[in-house]
């Protein structure tokens, strides 16, 4: 478990290098728990979350869903939150995470909300 922990904060660190928000074109960036499902835009200048939205929100948590499909409505949900705040693009950080599966609906759904990236 250890091993696979620093594995993914190696990958983490490099992903970091080269992908920084601004206020203008954010940072999107994933956390993934057992459970839960967490998204962030993040403006790295002034180091300030603009938004975030996770599973737990009670709009989500209420529905009787996989966490695939969870995943894709917090996309929607974020999405949605940066269209009110006029933001229509952003830079996607997966967090170390592979691309695919709760990430990678998570993306679609962020996609078909509107953000681009």
């Amino acid at each position: 478990m250890v091993k696979k922990e620093i594995r993914r904060k190696k990958i983490r660190m490099r992903i970091r290098k080269t992908v920084s928000g601004t206020a203008i074109n954010p940072r999107l960036s994933v956390f993934r728990s057992n459970k839960q499902i967490y998204a962030q835009l993040i403006d790295d200048v002034s180091g300030k979350t603009i938004i975030s939205a996770n599973s737990a929100d009670e709009s989500i948590a209420g529905q009787k869903v996989n966490k695939v499909t969870r995943a894709k409505l917090v996309g929607v949900l974020v999405a949605g939150k940066a269209k009110e705040a006029g933001l229509t693009s952003c830079v996607f950080d997966r967090g170390g995470y592979l691309y695919h599966g709760r990430v990678k609906a998570l993306a679609e759904g962020a996609r078909e909300g509107g953000l681009k990236f």
